[in-house]
């Protein structure tokens, strides 16, 4: 059993940054020997960029590459004599239906019919590429544990197989690595030199895979483990006790994206686990939230996370407990984006990740520079007290503040707080004096009252940051972030709220969110400056909750 889905990545082993010595490509002659002579006569002079070699009953063989064209081996169909040729020069088939050849990475799957028989087979060309994590190299020498996500045949295991040999063989590290199907390191006793100095674990069958990595951890003492296809409630809970003995984890996971995990209830304990948590009136009214709302429960069992978007792209969460937490909230999440050009072998930050992330990390954003302060301590932290916390951090962002968004008080260098809750007497003001704290106001949670109130607080020029951020935040999003604070204000002091002018299309949705929560609203005003009314419940009337 042997190579990987991931072999497609045809990476030039010259690009910068890749080892200096490269681990041998797998030999195309061993897999070619295995098929019918008439097959290989006219695949001869038209291997590059092979991807895999499909074969059915009854049907014509193909040959399929990495540019996702396709060509037809012979005008005639394949018949049992071809497969049973293949079949006799491979090694055994085991319970996932998959053999290999020996001391490489080529893997042939089976199809079989009811009774068992194999009717059909793909032969996946599998290689040894160097160079594919010189995009990630510096993510990898972190030490923290890393999850690969993406689509089948975007190289999710061919990456892997590197990082096995740059961790063993260039830092020095003991590395194991847990081959269920010898998608990584080849069929064989012996693993391919892919993974360099890596030692690999071989799984009977795939539903033992979780006992296996509780095994290695046990008896091997290894600094790094290494998984492929992480797909069941067991391996998750096994994943965690190796993250939560101090061991560097690698893997990947069935899903796409980070939000997809979050929907998977077995696997949603890789990036922290979801729980419902609910909240105390003030707490709800601050964040502008109803007051059942989910959290993370724990710490994410791997730190970094990265999507494989296409072979060439990658997005990267530098922080997984962070993004997990802001995908809960409903917010936006913004991952370094980095791409590979297949020409050069160079790449480049598409979109850097959020400076103040990079900055907790103790790590600056790729091919960007900060515009805030150098060090934390020259942060201006602000604690928000019934302001949108979203919509201050978008400010934040957008403008390049030198100022962070705390979530306690004891954190905060300044209070800004929402006018009609500091109201005198309110307890927000015991707790500013004890601390000696400045206090700042704003009337409303509004773009333009935030930043106002920014300037003053941090002691800007009135035209500093005067783009319109409306244009750079989107504007629906604050448009319903403006209307579920208001719905929160209309309920808690039963009277009328008007929000800030609107496009007809965006009132619309306002609209329809008011009525989820059982509220009346109509537009007033004319064009330019029509808005919505909300309006408080009647006496008998029930409030409803999103």
């Amino acid at each position: 059993m042997a190579p990987n889905r991931s072999n497609k990545d045809k990476v030039n082993s010259s690009e910068t940054g890749s080892p200096p010595s490269c681990p041998p490509a797998d030999d195309l002659s061993s897999l070619l020997a295995c098929l019918p002579q008439d097959i290989r006569e006219h695949l001869n002079g038209q291997t590059d960029a092979l991807y895999e070699i499909v074969l059915d009953l009854g049907r014509q063989p193909e040959a399929r590459y990495l540019d996702r064209h396709c060509a037809y081996l012979l005008d005639t169909p394949i018949t049992e004599g071809h497969l049973e040729y293949i079949i006799e020069r491979v090694g055994t088939f085991t319970d996932d239906n998959r053999a290999g050849i020996e001391r490489t990475l080529h893997r042939i799957s089976a199809l079989r019919n009811r009774a068992g028989r194999i009717i059909g087979l793909t032969c996946r060309v599998g290689r040894a590429v160097s160079g594919t994590i010189t995009v990630i190299r510096d993510l990898v020498e972190l030490g923290k544990s890393i999850l690969l996500l993406g689509p089948p045949g975007v190289g999710k295991t061919t990456k892997l197989r590197e990082i096995a040999r740059v961790l063993a063989d260039e830092m020095g590290k003991r590395v194991i690595v847990i081959d269920t199907s010898n998608e990584i390191a080849g069929d064989g006793d012996v693993p391919h030199p892919a993974i360099g100095r890596a030692r690999r674990m071989q799984v009977a069958r795939p539903e033992l895979q979780h006992a296996v990595m509780i095994e290695a951890v046990e008896n091997h003492t290894p600094e790094v483990v290494i998984i492929d296809e992480i797909g069941t409630e067991q391996e998750s809970a096994a994943a965690r006790t190796i993250n939560e003995r101090g061991v560097m984890l690698v893997g990947t996971a069935h899903g796409n994206a980070l939000d997809n995990l979050l929907k998977n209830p077995t696997l949603v304990d890789l990036v922290g686990g979801i729980q419902t948590v609910t909240l105390g009136d003030d707490e709800a009214r601050r964040r502008g939230t109803q007051k059942t709302v989910l959290e993370r429960a724990n710490q994410p069992t791997f730190e970094v996370c990265i999507e494989i978007l296409d072979r060439q792209t990658l997005a990267v969460h530098r922080n997984v407990g962070e993004a997990v937490d802001q995908l809960l909230r409903g917010w936006k999440i913004h991952p370094e984006i980095r791409r590979r050009d297949d020409a050069t072998g160079q790449f480049s930050v598409v979109q850097s990740t959020d400076a103040s992330t990079a900055k907790r990390e103790g790590v600056p954003p790729i091919g960007t520079e900060w515009a805030a302060p150098s060090t934390a301590e020259n942060l201006l932290k602000i604690y928000p007290y019934a302001v949108s916390k979203g919509l201050l951090e978008r400010v934040v962002k957008t403008m390049q503040l030198p100022a962070e968004v705390v979530k306690t008080i004891d954190e905060a260098d300044a209070i800004l707080a929402l006018r009609s809750y500091a109201r005198a007497g309110a307890k927000i003001f015991s707790l500013a004096e004890a601390r000696q704290l400045p206090i700042y106001m704003v009337k409303s949670n509004s773009m333009p009252q935030l930043q106002k109130v920014l300037r003053e607080a941090l002691h800007m020029d009135s035209d500093f940051g005067s783009v319109d951020i409306e244009n750079d935040v989107d504007e629906t999003e604050v448009a319903l972030e403006e209307a579920r604070q208001a719905i929160v204000n209309v309920v808690d002091r039963q009277e009328p709220i008007e929000l800030s002018p609107r496009r007809s299309y965006i009132r619309r949705l306002q609209h329809q969110l008011v009525e989820r929560f059982n509220l009346s609203s109509r537009s007033v005003g004319d064009e330019p400056m029509r808005r919505l009314r909300i309006l408080p419940p009647s006496s008998n009337q029930k409030i409803g909750y999103i």
